[in-house]
């Protein structure tokens, strides 16, 4: 795409954007209770939609070439990432539920499944790429130091005696292949001579012997032709895959390369912009700063007269906090000023009068709210979105862009130099508000000699309303048991004990999954769908890639420290963690139980182990701290064999340390279970903020894994293998079943046969039979377990009273057709 093109795009962008926040303000309304349904769908379309918004900006911003236009655009991708995260919040607080059924509103906004994918912004790992490289480099090399880790097992040994029978035994079978290879060559001679033999005995005419030819050419031609135009056909709809992947790469590649291209040139209108902003401030600073300087002086001079000359004494100065000698230059009189600056104390008054009697009001209302629903029942529950923090500055990036770049004509900077008068006016007002700080600083002293010579008075400074002593507010301070320890050294040393481990890359869209296309259909027909693999990557995406990739939308959007993930062995939990890793370029910590073992002991090892792993995940953020086997750490009863292990040792001191994460720390805790029926819920769920099920994969997404899975190991899909057949066939088995069915038949050697004898379903039947399935029974005490967790609770609950509803208004239609 061209500049002309990304323009078009951010124009567009901000049309769609218009018109998503004149939709905002009635959704701030209350709805009552019995209007859940049309509230979702709501809030749903206006996820869908800053979804779509989200992947533009991503677009536009990764190949924006303009500095300036670039700053907008990165505060208005983060902020509408952010907007995501809290409808996000929203939909799980209508919906009772992780996942959601958003079929409908896809078809009535005429989009597509893929729309609901979460555009990862590409600036996560590109502008942290230098700190990851030498973070990985430094990993390295103290693995390195530690020599290499014996993995390989020990194989059994053989004696010399039964390794000879066994070259024997391959040797002969080798042997026979090639002589039974033979024989059905000669088998094959002797049955063409004889058809030759056969045919020679009949005669044809010329013309009969041409026409003969004829006809077996032009139907070979014709039947040729139609497969073709068929094969055409079937790749263009997406029902077969390409004969050949090779134009397809080439494409991508030319495409990538140009994208390339264009984020050097943006390296280098990134350092043409700094320099002039150096430029440009100094020049301001000695040319424009002086006078500056000097007609602050002499207006905050003439206000003490003026206020003076009104009042009979001079002025309380504003405090900082208030906004200083900036309220003095708001077009607004002496008086005014005055004024307000005492209305703002006596409104603080005013507010805690009004509190305190508004706590007494509640109070007298709850008892007659209580005594209300005693007797006309239970009243509707009023359903609203809450306030955004995201909102007004989107409004802000949207006037910004329309007063700024909506009407400039791009001709004027065609190389996509910055704006000089732009980068001028916004160094002259950073200018100002920091000679502002300075001269309110002596315009004090002015002030307070003033009083003494004149009125023979002390300043009575005016100071923002002071907060209650009794509320504490703030971040609790931990006490650090390693003040003297560098960041350096305790990062070796955790790397060294095993805590702090290199993640494998994995790309988080590897993990394969298709979205659930009938939830709306089974809702329904009162029947509780269940998520996909696509909704759990969609969740670990808004969960933890959107908030742990940028410290301006972790600071800002609804706080989540932990996640809980439960499923069957092979479900690809690890996979996810790791994937969190790759796509924020995360640390990984491993505070696993079967890792802790040996590693300080004592009582006070479990504490250090903490306060050292959370100290360097907020120092080195973004983190990631992966417990696997995470109900070990909440056993109801340790089993014997365990206790030696002592896998409850850090579960006080874990609950403490989560307690201490605030916004901007982009630290996240990332628990994995097979068997969470072990643990205490209670105190597995005050640890883990979201808990995630993960069920077995559906059919959809049972092909998809099929498909890609073998593509992957370099095997083209033809029409042969028949996808469709192992997807029903697999029903019950994990993605780490399907995987290890896929190794075992698609070896070198298969690879190799794949020209002469087509790769066919029957393959691997045998091999997926050997595995054991995942068993309804246990699927099952999986979902008891997790409707027994607070959001498993209220989504039954929910389910149910819309059952009861629906079974009402059933009934009330039967009564009117009697």
């Amino acid at each position: 795409m061209s500049e002309g093109a990304y323009q078009r795009l951010w124009e567009s962008s901000h049309v769609t954007l218009q018109e998503l926040l004149d939709r905002e303000q009635p959704l701030l309304e209350p709805v009552p209770e019995r209007e859940r349904q049309s509230f979702q769908y709501r809030v749903a379309s206006l996820y869908l939609r800053y979804l779509g918004l989200l992947r533009c900006f991503d677009t536009i911003y990764d190949q924006m070439v303009q500095p300036q236009k670039r700053r907008l655009l990165r505060s208005l991708l983060d902020c509408v990432a952010g907007r995501v995260l809290e409808l996000k919040d929203e939909l799980v607080r209508v919906d009772l539920s992780e996942s959601h059924c958003l079929d409908r509103v896809l078809q009535d906004l005429k989009l597509t499944p893929a729309d609901l994918e979460v555009s990862i912004p590409k600036y996560f790992l590109l502008e942290q790429s230098s700190a990851i490289r030498e973070r990985g480099q430094m990993l390295a090399e103290i693995l390195s130091r530690m020599g290499p880790v014996s993995s390989q097992e020990d194989f059994p040994g053989m004696h010399r005696t039964e390794a000879i029978i066994l070259v024997q035994k391959a040797e002969r079978a080798r042997q026979g292949r090639l002589r039974a290879t033979f024989m059905k060559e000669i088998q094959k001679e002797e049955e063409r001579d004889w058809k030759i033999r056969e045919d020679g005995q009949r005669k044809f005419s010329q013309d009969q012997a041409a026409l003969t030819v004829q006809k077996v050419w032009k139907g070979y031609l014709q039947r040729k032709r139609t497969q073709q135009d068929r094969q055409t056909e079937m790749e263009f709809i997406g029902m077969l895959p390409p004969p050949s992947q090779v134009e397809h790469l080439d494409i991508m590649s030319q495409a990538g390369l140009g994208d390339d291209i264009r984020r050097l040139r943006q390296i280098e209108k990134e350092e043409e912009f700094q320099e002039a902003m150096e430029k440009a401030g100094s020049f301001l600073r000695e040319t424009e700063g002086p006078d500056m300087k000097e007609k602050m002086k002499e207006q905050i001079c003439q206000w003490f007269i003026e206020c003076h000359a009104l009042t009979g004494r001079f002025p309380d100065y504003p405090d900082e906090s208030l906004g200083g000698s900036y309220l003095i230059f708001a077009d607004k009189t002496p008086e005014q000023v005055r004024m307000e600056l005492e209305t703002q104390v006596q409104e603080s008054k005013k507010k805690e009068q009004e509190k305190s009697e508004e706590k007494e009001k509640d109070k007298k209302q709850k008892k007659k709210g209580k005594k209300e629903k005693a007797k006309k029942g239970e009243a509707d529950v009023m359903l609203k979105v809450l306030p955004s923090k995201f909102t007004p500055a989107i409004s802000a990036g949207h006037v910004e862009y329309l007063n700024l770049w909506k009407n400039r004509q791009e001709s004027v900077h065609p190389s996509q130099n910055f704006d000089s008068e732009t980068l001028r006016e916004e160094k002259r007002k950073e200018l100002e508000q920091e000679i502002r700080v300075q001269v309110d600083e002596l315009m004090r002293q002015e002030l307070r000699n003033l009083r003494l010579a004149v009125d023979k008075e002390e300043e009575r400074p005016l100071k923002a309303p002071k907060k209650k002593p009794g509320k504490k507010t703030g971040k609790k301070k931990e006490k650090d048991l390693t003040p003297d320890r560098s960041v350096d050294s305790l990062y070796r040393e955790l790397v060294v004990f095993g805590l702090l481990k290199k993640s494998e890359t994995v790309a988080l869209k590897d993990y394969i999954g298709d979205c659930l296309h009938l939830g709306s259909t089974l809702t329904l027909a009162n029947k509780l769908p269940m998520p996909s693999l696509f909704d759990i990557r969609q969740n670990m995406a808004l969960y933890a890639v959107l908030r742990l990739g940028s410290p301006d939308i972790h600071a800002m959007a609804p706080l989540i420290r932990s996640l809980l993930l439960v499923g069957p062995s092979g479900m690809g939990k690890k996979m996810l963690v790791k994937a969190v890793c790759t796509e924020t370029g995360a640390n990984l910590f491993d505070l696993s139980p079967g890792n802790l073992p040996g590693k300080y002991p004592g009582k006070t090892g479990a504490q250090m182990i903490v306060h050292m792993v959370f100290k360097v995940a907020r120092l080195l953020q973004p983190s990631v701290i992966w417990i696997g086997n995470a109900e070990k750490n909440f056993y109801k009863k340790v089993p014997k064999e365990e206790r030696q292990m002592d896998p409850k040792r850090i579960k006080k001191d874990l609950t403490k340390a989560m307690k201490l994460l605030v916004p901007g720390d982009r630290v996240m805790l990332i628990g994995t279970t097979a068997r969470p029926q072990l643990a205490e819920l209670k105190g597995l769920c005050r640890v883990y903020e979201r808990i995630l099920l993960m069920p077995r994969p559906d059919y959809a997404s049972r092909y998809g894994l099929w498909k890609r899975m073998i593509e992957a190991r370099g095997f083209q899909v033809t029409q042969s293998l028949d996808i469709s057949a192992l997807a029903k066939v697999s029903d019950g088995y994990t993605p780490g079943h399907i995987l290890q069915a896929i190794q075992s038949v698609l070896n070198e050697r298969r690879l190799l046969q794949v020209a002469k004898r087509p790769l066919v379903a029957s393959e691997f039947l045998g091999h997926l039979a050997k595995l054991d399935p995942v068993y309804r029974e246990e699927e099952e005490s999986l979902k008891d377990w997790y409707f027994k967790t607070p959001l498993g609770k209220k989504s039954m609950k929910l389910s149910k009273d819309q059952l009861e509803a629906e079974e009402a208004r059933l009934a009330k239609e039967k009564k009117k057709r009697k």
